[in-house]
């Protein structure tokens, strides 16, 4: 299978800031993979933190009956996690923020501090 963007699952929609803004809207879950301190610094309105080391913990709080967005600095832990999910996990209902909330800012999307 070719890679997209280093991620195995290229197929499970990864989307630009605007898509995953309208996604969130329809009422997918967003969930930030990063550090505290980088959460402390802004995140984006309606985000759940979940650091990514936490994750495999707390597989019980990410529903597989919904849709649900990662985030992260970049989009490289995001689509790491999505990665997991779908494989070790079964998840078919997550997706990466391309480009994280770098590009999410770029946009000129609200960011909370």
């Amino acid at each position: 299978m070719a890679e997209l963007g280093g991620f195995k699952h290229p197929e499970i929609d990864d989307y630009p800031p605007q898509r995953a803004q309208e996604l969130v809207a329809q009422g997918a879950l967003l969930i930030d993979v990063r550090e505290r301190h980088e959460w402390d610094a802004g995140h984006m309105p309606s985000a759940q933190f979940i650091p990514m080391g936490e994750i495999p913990r707390r597989i019980a709080e990410l529903p597989r009956d919904r849709d649900i967005v990662f985030t992260c600095r970049s989009g490289n832990r995001s689509g790491t996690i999505k990665d997991y999910l779908i494989d070790e996990h079964g998840y078919t209902r997550v997706h990466n923020l391309l480009g994280g909330i770098l590009a999410w800012q770029a946009a000129g999307l609200p960011v909370i501090k």
